[in-house]
Order: C-alpha cells, then structure tokens, then sequence
C-alpha cells in the first residue's frame, strides 16, 4: 500500500482484489472487551481473510445496532472507551487492513465535522459510516471527510424509495452499505427474500461496490450474498465471538466466512 494512498483508494483496492466472490468486512466494537482486545481481534480478523474492518465507536443511544452489538457498546462505555481510545485502536489495525469507523453523528458533530474527519484520518481510517446522519443533512461531513481523503459511506435500505437511492448512490463516496432489512442488527435464520432486488435497484443507482449487512451471520448466507453483491458485512456473530473467545476466536470465525466466499 503507497503511503500516499487515500482511504478512498484503499476501499477501493480493497474491493478490486480480495480474490473471493465478495470482499469480507467484519465489524467489531471498538473498546469492547478492552482497547487492546480489541485491536487484537481486528489484527486477528485481518490475518483470517477480512479485507476490511468496519470498527464501532460506542455511543450510549446506538439507534442502529441489535442486543449483541447494543451491549458491546455499552460495556465498553462502561471499561471507559472513548473515541479518541478507539482512534488509537483504528491506527494499529489500519496498519494491516483498511478501517472504516462506525460512528454515530453525535459524536461527530461533538468534535465538529473537520476536526473529526482530520482526527480519523490521522489514525489511518478510510472511512466512515454514520447510520443516523440522513442523506439530506450529510454534506458539511461528507466535505470534511473529502478533504482529508476519507469516504462517508452511505446507507440504502430496502424501504429507501427509487429517488432517494439515486441520489445516494451518485454521492457515494468508498461503497454503499446496502441494509439487508429493515430493522437493526444482529443474527438471523435466513436472508430476506427481496435481497436481490433491494442490490439490483442500489447497483443501477452508482459506480461503487455495493455491500450488504445485517443479519448475515453464517457462511451459508455469506455465501450467497457474496453472489448478489460486491461486500458483505457481519457483525453480531464478530462481536459474540470477541466477548466469548476473544482475538482467537474472532480469527477462526473470519476464516470461516473467508473461505465460504472463496
């Protein structure tokens, strides 16, 4: 990787030549069950086949997230995480792996948009998700992120009308984080129905990868999204196996999922 490489370019490396049906983004928690084990298991998950992390940032109101990630979050609050503690975790995986920070817009808008965007980027961060910033309200951060060479990845949900999906998709910025189904995260027994279509209406709407989470959590069904989209995304099962068996276990998951998309 160039050292002057930008996180938009290497999302896009990233999503060019992973060598399997789709690129493999575990999320983990960033503080959760520690700072340390925390970069450990994303060091872990790059080592087993991940070709991006997608890296949590506790918020104490995580609209988005499901029990298993929602309690993460909050025992990481509770151990004392911090955003700029998870920045410094970010910098040691981005080391190996490209990082992208989830991160609600409070915390953002805390810092300020520029000063956030400048501090990410500094920890090496390619990205950034920020699942409750609405389209509409996202250009001084999607500016702040631009200038320092950071993507602000969009949301699509399968509710999100056809206009609304156009309009994301021709301000993409790394991919478009396709949401499987409406509702928040964590494990589920099977894939929507509507999933192709929900990818096939995103992938009409932009040049960049489309990628697909929530409630994928087995290699069965990393496998078969792997065949719709460019991404795909898990995160309950990442996080339980983090608290259960930490960096080891996180790392024999990730090989898993790897090799179900090969």
């Amino acid at each position: 990787m160039s050292v002057a490489a930008t996180g938009i370019d290497r999302i896009a490396a990233a999503f060019a030549s992973h060598g399997k049906r789709a690129a493999l983004m575990p999320y983990l928690m960033g503080g959760y069950p520690s700072a340390d084990a925390s970069a450990e298991a994303g060091l872990a998950a790059a080592a087993a086949g991940a070709d991006l992390i997608e890296l949590g940032i506790p918020f104490s109101d995580p609209l988005a997230d499901g029990p298993v990630i929602h309690s993460a979050a909050t025992d990481a609050l509770a151990a004392g995480a911090t955003p700029h503690g998870v920045l410094r975790v970010c910098e040691r995986v981005a080391a190996e792996v490209p990082v992208v920070l989830m991160v609600y817009v409070n915390v953002v808008l805390t810092a300020g948009p520029e000063t956030f965007a400048l501090r990410a980027a500094a920890a090496g961060a390619a990205g950034l998700i920020v699942p409750d910033l609405p389209h509409d309200e996202a250009g001084e951060v999607r500016a702040a992120c631009d200038a320092e060479g950071l993507a602000l990845v969009p949301l699509v949900a399968p509710t999100t009308t056809p206009a609304r999906v156009a309009e994301i998709g021709a301000d993409a910025r790394g991919f478009v984080y396709t949401v499987s189904l409406a509702g928040i995260t964590g494990e589920r027994d099977a894939l929507p129905p509507g999933l192709p279509e929900t990818v096939e209406r995103v992938r009409g709407a932009t040049d960049a990868p489309v990628a697909v989470g929530f409630g994928i959590s087995t290699g069965r069904q990393a496998r078969a999204v792997g065949e719709l989209a460019d991404g795909v995304i898990l995160g309950s099962r990442i996080v339980r196996a983090a608290g259960e068996g930490g960096a080891a276990a996180v790392g024999t998951v990730v090989g898993e999922l790897a090799e179900a998309l090969r």
